[in-house]
């Protein structure tokens, strides 16, 4: 009679993982918040505008009605509530993923979309808009207006898919 393979049991999660997801979630939470705050009530780049920081860097005002880079803008006086809904389903998601998963790496970006995520659903629900003010240039070319939350969320999408796939490299090497 021949042994049937044990069943695989999912890996637990490390109380350094989740301890390194909460830190996560909460300095990206915090540090957006705040430089919103310094942005707006003590620097007061709503009254100037646009300001030069260095060659290729401006603190440039803007309001973002719409979603991530100034997309599906035209949902009317719905879109706030449409984006807080959505962006906060998403949350729980990721923050159950932070909870959950054994990789140190996937809780930390997951933990960082979801911080990032949670800054920009205070922001519409404070102000109607998201506070973007980060504006990179060079040589004529101009990316969008951002703010550490949308930082926060670009990264942590960009370590989640790599992680991912040296993930499955190694899986791979070690299954050959």
């Amino acid at each position: 009679m021949r042994d049937s393979p044990k069943p695989r049991v999912p890996a637990r999660p490390r109380p350094a993982t989740l301890v390194a997801g909460c830190v996560t979630f909460l300095a990206v939470l915090i540090a957006d918040q705040l430089s919103k705050w310094w942005i707006l009530d003590i620097y007061r780049l709503p009254v100037k505008q646009s300001v030069a920081i260095m060659p290729g860097l401006n603190f440039t005002m803007v309001w973002n009605h719409a979603v991530t880079f100034g997309m599906l803008g035209g949902l009317g006086r719905f879109g706030p509530a449409i984006f807080c809904a959505v962006a906060l389903i998403a949350v729980l998601a990721l923050l159950a993923q932070t909870i959950r998963t054994p990789r140190m790496v996937v809780a930390i970006a997951s933990a960082g979309i979801a911080g990032g995520a949670v800054g920009n659903v205070i922001d519409r629900l404070r102000f109607g808009a998201v506070v973007d003010f980060i504006h990179a240039h060079a040589f004529g070319w101009s990316w969008y207006v951002f703010n550490v939350a949308d930082s926060a969320i670009v990264c942590g999408v960009v370590l989640w898919i790599a992680d991912t796939i040296l993930a499955d490299r190694r899986a791979a090497k070690r299954g050959h």
